[in-house]
């Protein structure tokens, strides 16, 4: 359900960092009018608006959930960029080979099959195209029962160390691993959360985010992000 409330609350930027560590993650990279890329996961879209508005990219945004998808739509219109937004799973992307010089994953990895989503990013990447991933770690294991707890409401089939996350890059062929690591909290957030309301919010879906709340807090220190970027 935690994914539902994302999608009826239209939440943005609720990846740790927020879009303000978005734009300086992409201030180390080159972009510009002829850069292809795939933001992955893409929500209400608004790192897709902010990499057509500032470097005029030439963006696709994906997501599966379909209320996501037209909140993502909404944006684009609402602002006249033309960003493609389409749904689709990264896990059976419905997108050529070798098309894109960057993708962006911003908490979406960590919800998928991992070695399947990763595979698919590896086959979408131009040659020495670069995957940018937010994802969820732990930092150190934690019994199974608290595991699980994290793993059952958010929906994830395993929480993975940073040393975990950087096998499954191996494993697919990725070079040029690199992990940044910030300081803060994952309950510290540079910018606050952008929301697009539904018309109609389930009543148990507020009960959700506090419980998100209550989790951030009771496993403050062990669970945290980190930002990966690989080249294939």
């Amino acid at each position: 359900m935690y994914l539902d409330f994302l999608s009826k609350f239209g939440v943005s930027g609720a990846h740790p960092g927020g879009i303000k560590l978005t734009k300086q993650i992409f201030e180390n990279e080159r972009i510009n009018k002829f850069s292809h890329i795939l933001d992955v996961g893409c929500g209400t879209g608004q790192t897709s608006a902010y990499l057509a508005a500032r470097y005029g990219a030439k963006v696709t945004g994906m997501d599966f959930n379909p209320i996501m998808v037209e909140k993502a739509k909404n944006r684009m219109t609402k602002y006249q960029l033309p960003v493609e937004i389409i749904q689709g799973s990264i896990e059976k992307c419905p997108l050529p080979d070798s098309k894109y010089d960057i993708i962006i994953a911003e908490s979406v990895l960590s919800f998928v099959n991992k070695p399947r989503a990763l595979k698919e990013i590896f086959r979408l990447l131009k040659y020495d195209g670069r995957l940018i991933a937010n994802e969820l770690t732990i930092n150190r294991r934690l019994g199974s029962n608290y595991e699980e707890e994290i793993k059952q409401f958010y929906g994830l089939d395993s929480i993975l160390m940073e040393k975990d996350w950087i096998t499954l890059f191996e494993q697919v062929d990725f070079k040029n691993i690199k992990t940044f690591l910030r300081k803060q909290s994952i309950l510290q957030n540079d910018s606050l959360p952008e929301f697009q309301y539904s018309e109609y919010i389930e009543p148990e879906l507020y009960k959700i985010m506090q419980q998100h709340f209550n989790l951030m807090v009771k496993y403050q220190g062990t669970l945290d992000y980190r930002v990966f970027i690989c080249t294939k």
